[in-house]
């Protein structure tokens, strides 16, 4: 089962949120509030914060930015993946992924059915890994964003946390470009 390694340190990763949406703002974004709030009661750093648009190019480019900035380690997304039309996260977002993480969609899925039952499945939340940074894409609720972090990123995101994490890894994330270029 899963434990805390108080032997080993805390260590800090960078984190960057990014809200889609095209209403909210800086005033109402809950979600975003949710997010930026949990990841300082971590101990991690908020590194860069925003809000797009609903928008592919806008998303993308946005968090593609994000990829290649040296203090951002982890960027999570809230917004955009629903069915509707505008719902585009996802879209924007993929194809950047170099690894999906489908099990981070499966496990938010279970988490999300214990709270709100069959209505997880309107959800298109997703995981991957671009340029070596960590990709998230949570739904807009606040709800969604608490299950997200409280049920695996405030786990993973800690280097103390055993049998595995994110952050033990980060180091090789980028092991493929090392080998392509050099």
């Amino acid at each position: 089962m899963t434990r805390l390694d108080e032997s080993r340190p805390f260590v800090p990763v960078g984190i960057a949120v990014l809200t889609v949406s095209d209403s909210r703002t800086a005033d109402t974004d809950k979600s975003g509030d949710t997010l930026a709030a949990r990841i300082a009661e971590a101990g991690h750093k908020l590194v860069d914060r925003a809000i797009v648009t609903d928008d592919r190019d806008a998303i993308r480019g946005k968090v593609e930015g994000w990829t290649k900035h040296p203090e951002i380690d982890v960027v999570i997304t809230t917004g955009g993946t629903g069915f509707t039309g505008r719902d585009v996260t996802p879209e924007a977002l993929e194809p950047l992924f170099e690894k999906r993480m489908d099990g981070f969609s499966e496990v938010f899925h279970r988490i999300s059915y214990d709270k709100i039952g069959t209505s997880t499945i309107q959800s298109r939340a997703t995981g991957g890994v671009a340029n070596a940074t960590f990709i998230f894409v949570l739904p807009g609720s606040p709800g969604a964003c608490k299950d997200a972090w409280d049920g695996i990123l405030k786990l993973q995101l800690d280097y103390r946390h055993m049998p595995c994490n994110f952050v033990e890894i980060m180091p090789r994330l980028d092991e493929h470009l090392k080998r392509n270029t050099g």
